[in-house]
């Protein structure tokens, strides 16, 4: 198995765009990048910790392949927004990719490259070293799939996931 560590907004996005794919085996929520110790998601929220909201995606290569993974994530945000995505606005919201190693950071790296071909103006994802991972509130996941009728699940998830949908097809579960 095989994990990335991906911040592109709202971490309820992530996790359901992923989860309806072959190969994914799980996505958890939570936090990294940030100043505190087992930060809270209100302390998150409030853009004081530093940290991002973020999606630990563990998938097996053997099905889905890691630029797939990363090419998905450049499809279900726009990386070209500076602390924010939509109306989620501070850096808790911020475009990150957090490698665990040098592969990793080169395997970002590319995937960046490539997204620079998708978007019009600069990519402004961030590349940090993986720091710890602070787990999200039991109630943070699998969001959408406890919530599918919750206001932020309607007007924001719902057309990620159907975006990803529509451009990977051919790997949906």
């Amino acid at each position: 198995m095989t994990s990335f560590v991906l911040g592109g907004g709202c971490f309820w996005c992530l996790d359901s765009s992923y989860m309806q794919f072959q190969g994914v085996i799980d996505v958890v929520v939570g936090y990294m990048g940030g100043k505190s110790d087992d930060p809270s998601y209100e302390a998150v929220c409030n853009g004081n910790t530093g940290h991002a909201e973020v999606a630990e995606v563990i998938f097996d290569e053997s099905v889905i392949s890691a630029e797939t993974i990363l090419d998905i994530f450049f499809t279900i945000h726009d990386p070209r927004q500076l602390n924010r995505q939509g109306n989620d606005i501070g850096t808790q919201y911020r475009s990150v990719m957090f490698y665990q190693d040098d592969a990793q950071r080169v395997l970002f790296e590319d995937a960046i490259s490539r997204a620079k071909d998708h978007w019009d103006g600069d990519i402004m994802t961030e590349l940090s070293p993986a720091e710890t991972f602070w787990r999200g509130e039991e109630y943070h996941q699998d969001f959408f799939a406890k919530n599918p009728n919750q206001g932020s699940c309607n007007a924001v998830v719902s057309p990620k996931k159907a975006k990803a949908r529509a451009a990977f097809s051919n790997l949906l579960k």
